[in-house]
């Protein structure tokens, strides 16, 4: 999308929409309109806290100027752009008031592909390419949560890469200079403004410390840290209105993923956090002579600036030049996929990108440890949580199974507990033949994933984020060698959280914690049972029953009742022929039997608008 400087500078304070925002299609310019009208209404209540202030006429017809939102997105441009890729791709299909179909039958990707051509999922990925380093940010991690948006999409999410720029040499030294408070020349004995690679947030320039340490610098683009945020406050308002009119997203709590989401990507903002994260490695793993993490050098690193060790050696992702060079790929995979078995299950703290690229073979078959930017964490309850569900599928026990994913998922109401069950016992059946080194870990995750979104459990993002872990670890290590097991590798792990629950230690903390709950209980039970007696005595003890949406169904009752009985006596009337007869018909029990007609119609009407229950039995 391209617009002139004159161009840019009247987006930031017209509320107008062009129709060349679309990049290569026309959109009817009053449907934006409606869009920007549903959109302005699912922020109203945000909007007037801040001090906006609506005329009558914008009231009665839900229209808001978009130059009036921009404490909540900033940029109207940008918004006009974010919703134009979206209509335009067709991959938001709670913004009904557009009918986007002959739009993909008209345009085409940038690569001459017909956009109505292709899949869902392909369209999806184009679209956050083409939004730029925030959508892309937001599909990567979304590719996290398979729970959501189901394992194909997942899959080619996590195929997304920012082709960003690098920024000029001035841009770069400016930005190192007053992130480091002092010229370059005192911080680095050298330092390559040209960048060497570059990524969505930030790049990377070789540098030399004045001690003769090689090291790499990442470096935050210029601008990006603002760009993201007012990115961030769209996604937000238009997660807010994919919940309000969509019911099959609002299941799956948008505000809330968004909210996630804009919390994980300020913290990629922050280099002190990664830096944080590199120092934790390295202190896991200081008694481990084949495992290398970059040393971070505080003094050399800000929250846009971090500096860290240059390893040198091969990456896991050139195989041709591993086998050329004479290593044992087998022991490789067997190692590098070790190192991340051990930082979940003994350290409680993992790496959650291991992708070939993050990873090098370094001198004497050391493997370094690259991009430690994206973690997860593991407590105790997660651990045995985690240890319940991976034991489960791999001993075929589907009642375990169920019960490790209903505790460990957020259910739905109308959850049916025998059709999960039955769909798990067939799953593991399917497994139940395999071996141990033949047994499909990512297979197994994958399709408990699918059986789990479909009945719309949710489970927490840091579950997702495990089982993407383990599902990407498995991938990367079969690149190497395709006879990988993870699941053999996770069987002496299997024993170590036997004897983990078997241990004395756990019993006896286990007992202090029941014992510390059941304390709390006897020290507060007699003063609320005192509190009780004392309100009943005074008369001031009430209980408040909530009844939710229960004047909607009496009223439905009532109007279905009186038309019922309208119907049945304006028939009655006709039949008999009441007078006044017009055309031989009785005139009271026609109008009778047609207001009658008209208040089933209505009736039905507000059925099916607030939940077609037809629909809701099928699903």
């Amino acid at each position: 999308m391209v617009f002139s400087r004159s161009e840019r500078r009247s987006k930031r304070s017209s509320s107008s929409w062009s129709d060349e925002s679309l990049s290569g299609g026309v959109v009817d310019r009053r449907s934006l309109q409606v869009t920007v009208r549903e959109f302005a209404r699912s922020s109203a209540a945000g909007a007037a806290s801040g001090g906006v202030v609506y005329s009558q006429s914008e009231k009665e017809n839900h229209v808001v100027d978009v130059s009036s939102l921009p404490q909540l997105v900033r940029n109207a441009g940008r918004l006009n752009e974010v919703v134009g890729v979206l209509v335009r791709f067709g991959v938001a299909p709670w913004l009904q008031s557009i009918h986007v179909e002959w739009i993909q039958r008209h345009l085409r990707t940038k690569s001459g592909d017909k956009i109505g051509d292709l899949s869902q999922e392909k369209r999806i990925c184009l679209a956050f390419t083409e939004l730029g380093t925030t959508f892309i940010k937001l599909g990567q991690i979304l590719s996290t949560r398979a729970d959501l948006v189901g394992p194909e999409l997942a899959a080619e999410l996590a195929m997304l890469q920012s082709g960003t720029p690098a920024d000029d040499p001035e841009t770069v030294l400016a930005t190192v200079e007053q992130e480091l408070g002092r010229p370059v020349s005192q911080s680095f004995a050298e330092f390559d403004a040209n960048a060497f690679a570059s990524a969505s947030i930030g790049q990377v320039h070789a540098a030399v410390l004045e001690d003769g340490t090689q090291v790499v610098v990442k470096v935050q683009h210029h601008g990006i840290e603002e760009r993201i945020r007012n990115d961030l406050e769209i996604l937000v308002e238009l997660a807010k209105l994919a919940e309000n009119y969509s019911p099959p997203l609002k299941q799956y709590r948008p505000v809330a993923i968004a909210n996630e989401f804009r919390k994980t990507l300020e913290n990629e903002l922050d280099f002190t956090l990664e830096q944080r994260n590199l120092i934790r490695f390295a202190s896991n793993f200081a008694g481990d002579p084949g495992v290398c993490i970059p040393a971070a050098y505080p003094d050399q690193s800000s929250c846009r600036v971090l500096t860290m060790d240059r390893l040198r050696g091969m990456s896991l992702s050139n195989r041709g030049a591993l086998v050329a060079a004479g290593f044992d790929l087998s022991e490789l995979a067997r190692r590098g996929a070790d190192i991340f078995l051990q930082m979940v299950f003994r350290d409680g703290f993992y790496h959650a990108d291991p992708h070939p690229g993050n990873l090098m073979v370094l001198n004497d078959q050391v493997i370094g440890v690259l991009d430690c930017g994206m973690v997860g964490r593991v407590d105790d309850d997660l651990r045995e949580q985690i240890e319940d569900l991976l034991l489960a599928a791999i001993d075929h026990d589907a009642d375990r199974l169920l019960d490790s994913v209903v505790r460990i998922g957020q259910v739905p109401a109308d959850f049916d507990r025998d059709e999960l069950k039955n769909e798990l016992r067939f799953f593991v059946e399917q497994y139940a033949s395999q071996s141990v080194d033949e047994f499909d870990v990512s297979g197994a995750l994958n399709g408990m994933t699918s059986i789990v979104r479909s009945h719309q459990i949710t489970l927490p993002s840091r579950v997702s984020l495990l089982i993407k872990m383990l599902v990407m670890l498995e991938g990367t290590a079969q690149q190497l060698t395709p006879a990988f097991s993870l699941a053999e590798l996770l069987e002496p792990y299997r024993s170590e959280a036997i004897i983990r629950r078997l241990s004395p230690a756990r019993m006896w903390r286990k007992l202090q914690n029941t014992h510390r709950d059941w304390s709390r209980l006897a020290e507060a039970f007699p003063g609320d049972v005192s509190d009780i007696v004392h309100r009943v005595r005074r008369g001031k003890f009430s209980v408040h029953l909530e009844h939710q949406r229960l004047d909607s169904i009496v009223n439905r009752l009532v109007m279905g009742v009186l038309a019922s009985a309208l119907f049945v006596g304006s028939a009655s009337l006709w039949s008999n022929n009441v007078a006044p007869l017009v055309f031989g018909a009785s005139l009271p029990g026609a109008i009778g039997c047609v207001v009658a007609i008209y208040l089933g119609a209505q009736l039905i009407r507000a059925i099916r608008k607030s939940g077609n229950l037809w629909d809701d039995h099928r699903r």
